[in-house]
């Protein structure tokens, strides 16, 4: 398996770009940092080193608002779901079909983005959303196991919650914060990621925090308007990059 220790600037430029988009949009580190990362390591070797700036990334999204304990009440279901998931597909990424699974990902977050680009919008009302919580962690979790990404169908599902701009991207922080934790656990519990890795990783923190306040700035600019635009397009050209990664 490939070191990462030869590429720390690649690893540098690739968090500091991954943490920039996330700033922006609310999404977008793990499809960067591991679609990236994959062309000069092993996949599972990536989100191993992905884990330290994606959790801390995470919890900063999620702490910066004042509607943390109303979407986490709200939310609970689903992201209970992720954990169950995640951890029923230990192994996943370092198998044979995560090349697959990440095709797939990236093809259904492009289907996704494409249609938040026409006049077609989704809502999903309190009844559903208490059916369908549960459902999307758990398949969520499976998938971020398979690819190391999170975003499918956690990211559509929020979406379609009708929150505003600041609550869609705490809302998503919060999301991702479970899903860095399920994906450590998935890691350890099919041996790639160890005690070894969490200098590493942590060694990639300042890029992506960098990043992050980068384009936290600049999405403090857009008009509701101009950010769901902005959202759907940055999903586009990420599930562009995911599924042609795993072709290649």
């Amino acid at each position: 398996m490939p070191s990462i220790e030869p590429v720390p600037f690649a690893a540098t430029l690739t968090f500091l770009i991954g943490g920039f988009v996330k700033g922006v949009i609310g999404l977008g580190l793990p499809t960067i940092s591991i679609g990236l990362l994959s062309l000069v390591m092993a996949p599972a070797k990536a989100a191993a080193l992905l884990i330290a700036p994606s959790f801390v990334t995470n919890v900063w999204q999620a702490a910066a608002g004042p509607n943390f304990r109303r979407l986490a009440r709200r939310l609970w279901p689903m992201l209970a779901g992720i954990v169950v998931g995640a951890l029923a597909g230990t192994g996943l990424l370092t198998g044979s079909h995560a090349g697959q699974a990440a095709i797939a990902l990236g093809l259904l977050l492009m289907l996704y983005a494409g249609l938040g680009l026409t006049p077609v919008r989704f809502s999903i009302g309190p009844k559903a959303e208490r059916r369908l919580g549960p459902i999307v962690g758990l398949l969520t979790g499976l998938l971020t196991a398979a690819t190391g990404v999170f975003a499918i169908p956690a990211v559509p599902y929020i979406g379609a919650l009708g929150l505003a701009k600041d609550e869609l991207v705490q809302a998503l922080g919060l999301c991702f914060t479970v899903c860095t934790i399920a994906l450590a656990a998935a890691l350890a519990g099919g041996g790639a990621f160890n005690v070894g890795d969490v200098g590493a990783s942590t060694a990639a923190l300042a890029p992506a925090l960098l990043g992050l306040a980068a384009g936290g700035a600049l999405r403090g600019r857009f008009s509701e308007k101009t950010f769901r635009r902005v959202f759907f397009w940055g999903l586009l050209v990420l599930g562009a990059r995911l599924a042609s990664r795993a072709v290649v």
